[in-house]
């Protein structure tokens, strides 16, 4: 008698194999030319803002804790702390993420370069905005008309526009749209947080003392 056929759609499938771990198809930075360091590098430089080290670690298939001592270590060649030359840039820890920037011993020179031509750098009357959002925020647009003394309805757009400033909240009080300055400010500024920015903050008035009805163009 002979044997049944095997019905192909229902006999027993062959045991999955399991897909290689994420780990496994990485491949090993320490076994490129320059190891974990020189591919810490090449990520620093393409990157257009700052990384965290975590995000490192994701992407090389690094300990955290490693990549994290590669950037300090980098950060401190780039600054000839390890009896090499001074570089032309550096490597800085701004907010939550690492990025290579341009010395500030060499700014006078990456001035002359970028800006030379260059139209669409902010006004003084912008700056002086920026400035009294970035020391006296949370503020109305108001209040910060009232320090300046003019309205600055089209400025703010300007810097919210470039993403410098941001709306955070509103004012309890008058339901006013506070400012902000944002994480892009920060990294412009080359500084990690608020605290960072020049002692400047004692030459401006008080934002409670600021009448901004005393405005041209009323209260804004």
């Amino acid at each position: 008698m002979s044997e049944p056929e095997t019905d192909l759609a229902t006999s027993p499938a062959e045991p999955d194999v399991p897909a290689p771990s994420a780990d496994e198809l990485a491949f090993d930075v320490h076994e490129l030319p320059g190891g974990a360091p020189a591919a810490v590098e090449a990520v620093l430089m393409v990157t257009e803002e700052p990384i965290p080290a975590v995000r490192l670690a994701s992407v090389l298939a690094l300990p955290t804790e490693e990549v994290e001592a590669i950037l300090v270590e980098l950060a401190a060649e780039y600054r000839g702390e390890r009896g090499g030359r001074t570089r032309g840039f550096e490597l800085r820890q701004v907010g939550e993420g690492w990025r290579i920037y341009s010395a500030g011993h060499a700014a006078d020179v990456v001035a002359r370069f970028v800006l030379d031509g260059q139209s669409a750098r902010l006004t003084q009357a912008a700056l002086e905005t920026l400035a009294v959002i970035a020391y006296r925020q949370p503020v109305t647009r108001g209040q910060v008309s009232g320090v300046r003394g003019v309205n600055v309805d089209s400025v703010v757009r300007t810097l919210t526009t470039r993403g410098l400033v941001e709306e955070v909240g509103s004012d309890p009080a008058s339901g006013a749209v506070l400012y902000g300055t944002t994480g892009y400010f920060l990294e412009r500024m080359g500084i990690s947080s608020l605290d960072e920015l020049p002692p400047l903050a004692p030459y401006l008035p008080d934002m409670d003392l600021i009448d901004v009805d005393d405005v041209s163009g009323g209260p804004v």
